[in-house]
């Protein structure tokens, strides 16, 4: 019976090691331009989600943890295939970005079923359990009190959904907004439809990334600014249409403004702020970009 016992033991050993020997990785444009060289990979206690954490973990603590990033991706994409180069450049300078959705090992599309609100709240969960949990490598090192939920296009309609959750300390809202009733015959099948009542759920500050006039959701992203005045609102334009930047090297200019959000309302980086604050915002030194934000 105790062989038997031991058998089966080693057994279900080997089939641990097989599915974290499954698990998939990848350095993406040597790691980032940041202070911290990222890694691209799927984490296996945390499925159908793509990671992007720096390399190094020894570097944070408790005292130095990693604010979190949760990401939904454009068209309910069940891959961030279309957003890996600005995830990973955002991670590597020292966050971890945790996206709906399947590792992309190469260019090619995602085909397959789409996304689901839920799947942002799912890597919440894991961030906060993975923090609490001695036997995780990010015991203590993940900073569960500043979390930023964004998304582009159907992710950012996703993120929408789900900010009424507490656990959120600000908002990124890119190449999305909330539909009218005039317009919602446009929107795809499948993706959430919150109504324009659902702002007044917003409590964070919230950051609209919108690609100009050419871009599909600029009436709708500017329409919910102009809406929320109860939290502080910002919207800033680039004038490059609906598909943005993220593809470009690092994530192309689009990278600029997120991350000065982040470290401003994550880190509390004061030089970060004066890029999107004052009378003349870093942002608009920059070639192309447009600045609003509301009294708040």
């Amino acid at each position: 019976m105790k062989k038997t016992m031991l058998i089966v033991l080693a057994l279900l050993g080997l089939m641990v090691q097989g599915m974290s020997a499954q698990t998939r990785s990848r350095i993406v444009e040597e790691g980032g331009t940041g202070a911290y060289k990222a890694v691209m990979k799927e984490v296996a206690t945390l499925p159908a989600h793509t990671v992007f954490v720096p390399q190094d973990l020894t570097a944070f603590s408790q005292k130095h943890p990693l604010p979190v990033l949760v990401w939904g991706n454009g068209a309910c994409s069940n891959s961030p295939w279309e957003h890996y180069k600005f995830l990973n450049e955002i991670a590597s300078h020292g966050y971890l970005v945790l996206a709906t959705g399947y590792i992309p090992m190469d260019d090619e599309p995602y085909k397959g079923p789409m996304s689901t609100t839920q799947q942002q709240i799912e890597s919440i969960d894991w961030a906060v359990a993975q923090n609490a949990d001695p036997q995780s490598p990010y015991f203590e090192k993940i900073d569960t009190k500043h979390i930023c939920v964004a998304g582009m296009s159907c992710g950012g309609l996703q993120s929408l959904f789900n900010c009424a959750d507490p656990r959120i300390t600000a908002l990124m809202i890119c190449n999305s907004g909330l539909f009218k009733v005039e317009n919602a015959a446009q929107a795809v099948g499948g993706m959430p439809m919150p109504q324009k009542s659902k702002l007044k759920d917003i409590h964070t500050p919230v950051f609209y990334i919108l690609g100009g006039k050419e871009d599909i959701a600029y009436e709708n992203g500017m329409d919910d600014y102009r809406l929320i005045q109860h939290v502080s609102a910002y919207v800033a334009n680039y004038p490059v249409g609906h598909g943005g930047t993220y593809r470009e090297a690092h994530g192309g200019e689009f990278t600029i403004p997120a991350l000065a959000w982040l470290d401003w309302q994550l880190k509390g980086d004061g030089e970060a702020a004066k890029m999107l604050t004052g009378k003349h915002p870093g942002l608009l030194q920059r070639k192309g970009w447009t600045l609003e934000y509301n009294k708040k």
